[in-house]
């Protein structure tokens, strides 16, 4: 490979900031744009400056050496997308608003592509027509897009961002199960030459579709997703996977249901308060609206319904909160004391701790009264039971009991085994060794290429600026002239010197900058070698400092050159 270029800074497309942007919020969005990485164009869009697509590219070739190594073969599909692909699997419709949408002059409608399952799909369905043109991995590292409603985070959470897509096309399960094993072992491979900290986790498909999911995540306080750790095995999951088996009690003891007075008592604390017993006593009945159908949502009072479960339960249905004008003409239906017995055309779902033979104290559907003794199985029916409460910290691991550990992490990878969903729909099939069709398994894998810039920065950077691991940082070397003429002549020529030995060279010549600037800056862009050329640049001496440690050590030009290169 060629070598690269001296880069000065003094011609440098980028400006170092001192102050935190105003709508900065994440450690990430500070620094990148004070670095000179990127800057906002729009709300959730961003501009990749030199420094910053460095970094980008770096990252793009490292995922893409990984791919072609498990033999995927790289494509470029278009951005913009037709619309009768997605009406076909019914993703125009359950994107919701997150799918852009657009017109031609003609009225045909677009979109701007979030994922590609479905072009991918036809795009086999034209190439591929025997079994011996499977199995098939294809994958492209592309522009997506997505309409969020409040884009925040700077480049973790954006309207448009660079992700890498891959697809597996098999002719039996078995073979998606090994092309699946195939991108869980190249993610592991991809992350650790990242020198990303990260947990691969159980997860939920989502609007997706499929079966087997799982995500890799990367613990950071700016995370918006949240996952359990178990300290005591292997376990670990979103926690809008973690599921619990259903244990039923004996309830044949518990006296027969029983209506008592409690005025004034709407709320599960004001109910406890009232009683003298703990919330964890109390059923929470949660009434939604699912496709206009009010729907009961039962979980212990002493905990909390995640509204992300319960939607995932019903997708693509539309779930929302009733109001009071859903009370209106409905005698079974009593704000703030709500119970599941006596409702009437209401599906009533409840989370597994609500067991057959529990016994509870819940609403009594009238007006300042509830119900003790009420048990489940014997006075009122469930109709589905789902994991929908919200995970805390100390609930037990599903696999040994231990109390789960929560921390908070970013979404940097998921993979999905999708199955024959996209297939079944656009009708994938290919002539079987027996002649006959053979309907094809997908698999469905991504990677978010700039979110894992973002990852990086809030992993890797301390409180003097970024720290970038050598394999994605924008340069080997920075090379720093602290001082006037003498040093700036020393620092270009060792700068070169590097160069042409093979290393990537970023050197700091600004005229009327000072020392203290200087020094500020390397520490804020973070390239992990900082050489400097400073008070005893007339001895022919340098200084070297790991970005990473601080260590500092005096070198002659000689003695710093065959450090770095070596």
């Amino acid at each position: 490979m060629a070598n690269v270029p001296v880069q000065r800074m003094s011609n440098l497309m980028a400006k170092t900031l001192r102050d935190d942007p105003a709508d900065a919020e994440v450690l990430s969005h500070k620094l990148l744009v004070r670095a000179g990485y990127v800057r906002r164009t729009a709300a959730g869009v961003w501009t990749w400056l030199p420094l910053g697509k460095r970094v980008l590219a770096n990252v793009e070739r490292i995922v893409r050496e990984e791919m072609d190594a498990i033999g995927a073969q790289e494509v470029l599909l278009p951005a913009l997308l037709p619309r009768e692909p997605y009406d076909a699997t019914g993703r125009w419709d359950e994107y919701g608003p997150e799918l852009f949408r657009l017109q031609d002059r003609k009225g045909g409608d677009y979109l701007l592509g979030p994922t590609h399952e479905e072009i991918f799909t036809l795009i086999v369905k034209d190439q591929a027509t025997s079994y011996k043109d499977l199995p098939v991995i294809l994958y492209q590292i592309q522009t997506k897009f997505r309409d969020e409603a409040r884009p925040r985070a700077g480049i973790l959470r954006g309207r448009e961002f660079l992700m890498k897509d891959s697809y597996s096309f098999d002719l039996e399960d078995e073979g998606l199960a090994q092309s699946y094993a195939l991108h869980r072992q190249a993610y592991q491979r991809i992350f650790e030459r990242l020198g990303l900290d990260y947990r691969i986790c159980a997860a939920t498909a989502g609007a997706m579709g499929g079966s087997k999911s799982e995500e890799f995540l990367a613990p950071a306080a700016a995370g918006e997703d949240t996952f359990a750790d178990c300290p005591n095995c292997d376990f670990a999951a979103n926690t809008e996977a973690i599921t619990y088996e259903l244990a039923p009690v004996d309830g044949s003891g518990v006296a027969a249901a029983e209506e008592i007075p409690t005025p004034d008592t709407p709320t599960i604390e004001t109910l406890a308060a009232s009683l003298g017993v703990p919330a964890s006593a109390t059923l929470k009945n949660l009434l939604v609206k699912v496709d206009g159908e009010i729907v009961a949502v039962g979980v212990p009072g002493d905990r909390e319904v995640d509204m992300g479960k319960v939607e995932a339960h019903f997708a693509p249905a539309a779930v929302e909160l009733v109001t009071a004008d859903d009370f209106a003409g409905r005698a079974d239906l009593v704000r703030g004391y709500v119970g599941p017995q006596g409702l009437e055309k209401v599906t009533y779902i409840a989370d597994p701790r609500v067991a057959p033979g529990t016994a509870w104290i819940t609403g009594a559907n009238k007006e300042h009264t509830h119900a003790k003794n009420v048990v489940a199985g014997r006075d009122f029916e469930v109709d589905a039971y789902v994991d929908v409460v919200v995970v805390q910290e100390g609930d037990p691991c599903p696999k040994c009991g231990t109390g789960l550990k929560l921390d908070r992490a970013i979404e940097i990878g998921h993979i999905f085994q999708l199955g024959r969903k996209y297939a079944d729909a656009l009708k994938l099939d290919v002539l079987g060794q027996q002649g006959k069709p053979v309907r094809v398994t997908m698999g469905s894998y991504g990677v978010g290429v700039s979110r894992a810039v973002a990852a990086l920065a809030e992993q890797t950077a301390d409180e003097q600026g970024l720290c970038w691991p050598r394999e994605v940082a924008p340069a080997d070397v920075h090379v720093v002239a602290a001082g006037k003429a003498l040093q700036t002549e020393l620092a270009l020529d060792v700068a070169e010197k590097l160069a042409a030995a093979g290393l990537r060279v970023l050197c700091d010549d600004r005229p009327g900058v000072s020392p203290g600037v200087k020094f500020t800056d390397a520490e804020l862009i973070g390239v992990p070698q900082i050489l400097v050329a400073g008070r005893r640049s007339a001895e022919g001496v340098l200084e070297l400092k790991d970005r990473k440690t601080g260590e500092r050590e005096e070198l002659t030009v000689d003695e710093a050159i065959a450090r770095l290169v070596n």
